[in-house]
């Protein structure tokens, strides 16, 4: 009886043993787990940190870009439209400052509205710069006479500084813009795939807005696909971006003739994926000029 209650004992303790195993070892799965989550949480916050505060500083280049404009014009109708646009560009940056980076929605719509001021002060660059022309123009025409020449000439010295400080603000208006961003999973036959293990390419499209102040020629974009684990998807590729290098999922080259035009782009998948949300980020010149999310199923 005592050899049959040793053997059970043993048996007891063997089992309770293994149980303890197994516990310790869900337990350290679960810390794991709990830690990567985190990591990558702060990687995507990071990112959208980011994302943030360059649109701050583009929102406070605006409004002062429109206070320098005012001033160099004498024009009262177009004066009160410049402190009109300075007052929504203004109000627009309170309301982004009070957004919390991880509020994608909010971030989203103002961005949009980022694009929409920055096609307003092109217009109100364009329209300044033609003034200055018109001026010119009318100085060169009363150039024979003697008194009127040399005040011309003081006039045209003053407006070559002012043509620098416009040279500046064209800079910010020729930046690209893309719009009608697309981007969805293919499955081996081509077709829109829900289930990210269906997915065997990714395509991205999207438009280059027509941007009549902007050079001509070719111009390089890069499209960046970030997975819901916060990894980029790269081939090793890295493009300046904010002064660092920072890794890129594909680039193309386009010849840019100034007018509207489509680019589709595409990304073959050889690597395991999880389901999630994606995110696509468009760069060109040194400029985030577009993003968008999408999702995949199990």
């Amino acid at each position: 009886m005592d050899i049959m209650n040793g053997e059970m004992n043993k048996k007891l303790i063997a089992a309770i043993s293994a149980a303890a195993v197994v516990v310790v070892a869900i337990i350290g799965f679960l810390i794991f787990t709990m830690h990567r989550q985190k990591v990558e949480s702060e990687k995507m916050l990071e990112l959208a940190e980011m994302d943030k505060m360059e649109m701050e500083n583009e929102y406070e280049q605006f409004a002062m870009q429109y206070n320098e404009m005012k001033m160099q014009i004498n024009n009262d109708s177009l004066v009160a439209q410049l402190e009109q646009e300075q007052k929504r560009t203004e109000e627009l940056l309170e309301e982004l400052r009070r957004v919390k980076s991880s509020d994608a929605a909010e971030i989203m719509r103002l961005k949009k509205e980022l694009a929409t001021l920055r096609a307003v002060l092109r217009s109100y660059v364009l329209q300044i710069d033609s003034l200055n022309r018109m001026n010119e123009q009318l100085e060169r025409e009363n150039s024979n006479l003697k008194t009127q020449n040399m005040q011309a000439q003081q006039h045209i010295s003053n407006l070559s500084s002012e043509n620098e400080s416009l040279s500046s603000k064209v800079e910010i208006a020729s930046q690209l813009d893309a719009t009608g961003i697309f981007a969805e999973g293919r499955n081996k036959r081509g077709k829109a795939a829900r289930k990210i293990k269906d997915v065997r390419k990714f395509v991205i499209g999207f438009n280059i807005s027509r941007n009549v102040t902007t050079s001509t020629g070719v111009r390089s974009l890069y499209i960046r696909i970030m997975t819901p684990t916060a990894e980029v998807l790269t081939k090793g590729g890295t493009f300046e971006y904010e002064n660092r290098n920072i890794e890129y999922s594909i680039r193309k080259d386009i010849e840019y003739t100034g007018e509207e035009q489509s680019v589709q782009v595409y990304w073959d998948v050889a690597e395991t994926l999880s389901a999630g949300t994606y995110r696509v980020d468009i760069f060109a010149d040194g400029h985030n000029i577009g993003s968008t999310t999408f999702n995949f199923e199990k």
